[in-house]
């Protein structure tokens, strides 16, 4: 560990020199051109071959000592948001209405310094380490590269993947086993009514009122359909409807998500979409409206393996002391997920929150920021957890 500290210190100000780069010129998902050719320029000059996945994803893969051992698939996320920024920084996005507002920045040159850093240390592990960079993670693109083959050629046994969390002070790291994020379904609702005048809502049919009453009745899903030990989060992000004041529109439109932090599917008791389905319908039929529903499910919860939870835990034990290490779980979606349905995982969550840094505003917020010195921390968690699973296996 420590001569790892050593080289991770070293090399801070390419790390930070790497963010900055990235954070400057943020692409949005599948349209990573630029940040692709970075990506795969740095590696190259570490003796790795690159290979595209996905349209803009780049895949390298390491080998050790000895080639025939497993295989850890290590992940950063490239994609940037539809936010302009407002950070004040004089590195700030140089594309307007686009921001590295969530740290993929960070989690790229995070990945890119453990990259170089392994490179040197073949040595020390049986195996191979495939760096995948993913497009697109703010609407699942883990998933796109699973079908186009990135866990084949060579078959990957495991994975690994990071997130600087603003949620965490810098210096702690949020490792737990079971769901750490949350599964997510997108919904779009269209009440449907009769137009007609203000004056005269009686001869109106007004999907108005009784959109107002599903926003209102649905926060009871959480207490009265679920139960209270199962999380859940249902927000209407979107209401529109109507063309004047005086006009009783024909129809509003409602979108929103619902994350929930427990496993289920359809049909099963505590699946909450099921439950707002017949909310929405039954309160339509009391306000004689019609609603017209469509469901997207977007993210699955991230489910941490247990024996790879254990070995990340100890990792991040060694490194920031026990005290720091906390449990951590966010109604936040993460389409690491994908990855974890077909080979045991474990997602960390690396604390990046600084009064000092200015760096405690939410995620995907258009003042988001990291605290620069906690990607030390993160480059220095990669290099020790991908070699503590190595070692893990040859002592199995």
């Amino acid at each position: 560990m420590d001569d790892i500290s050593v080289l991770v210190d070293e090399l801070y100000e390419e790390i930070v020199d790497l963010r900055r780069d990235f954070h400057t010129y943020p692409e949005l998902g599948f349209q990573e051109f630029r940040t692709s050719e970075k990506v795969e320029a740095y590696l190259q000059t570490l003796g790795l071959e690159t290979s595209r996945v996905a349209t803009t994803g780049v895949v390298a893969t390491l080998s050790g000592d000895d080639d025939h051992g497993p295989v850890l698939l290590m992940r950063a996320d490239m994609d940037a948001l539809p936010v302009e920024e407002d950070t004040g920084l004089p590195f700030s996005s140089a594309h307007k209405g686009v921001m590295h507002a969530c740290g993929h920045d960070g989690h790229m040159a995070m990945m890119l310094t453990a990259a170089k850093i392994l490179s040197g240390k073949t040595d020390r592990f049986k195996g191979k380490i495939k760096f995948v960079f993913q497009p697109n993670e703010e609407i699942a693109g883990a998933q796109i590269m699973i079908n186009q083959g990135v866990l084949e050629n060579p078959n990957v046994d495991a994975a690994m993947g990071v997130h600087l969390w603003s949620p965490i002070p810098t210096g702690r790291i949020g490792i737990r086993s079971g769901a750490v994020t949350a599964s997510m379904d997108v919904f779009k609702v269209r009440i449907n009514g009769k137009g007609g005048h203000t004056g005269y809502p009686d001869s109106a049919i007004d999907p108005v009122v009784c959109a107002a009453q599903i926003i209102t009745q649905a926060q009871t899903i959480q207490t009265r359909f679920i139960s209270p030990m199962k999380p859940i989060a249902l927000m209407f992000g979107r209401v529109s409807g109507g063309s004047k004041g005086n006009i009783i529109p024909e129809s509003v439109e409602l979108e929103g998500t619902i994350r929930y932090l427990y496993s289920t599917s359809p049909g099963e008791k505590d699946y909450p979409t099921d439950a707002f389905k017949k909310m929405v319908n039954s309160v339509c039929a009391t306000y004689g409206c019609s609603a017209d529903i469509s469901i997207d499910h977007e993210n699955d919860a991230v489910v941490n393996d247990l024996h790879m939870t254990s070995i990340a835990y100890d990792t991040a034990s060694g490194l920031v002391g026990k005290n720091m290490v906390v449990e951590h779980q966010s109604m936040a979606c993460e389409d690491f997920a994908a990855f974890g349905e077909h080979v045991p995982a474990v997602f960390a969550f690396i604390g990046t929150a600084s009064n000092e840094a200015r760096s405690t505003y939410p995620h995907h917020n258009s003042r988001f920021t990291i605290d620069e010195s906690s990607l030390a921390i993160g480059v220095k968690y990669l290099v020790s957890a991908a070699l503590s699973y190595f070692i893990d296996r040859d002592a199995h």
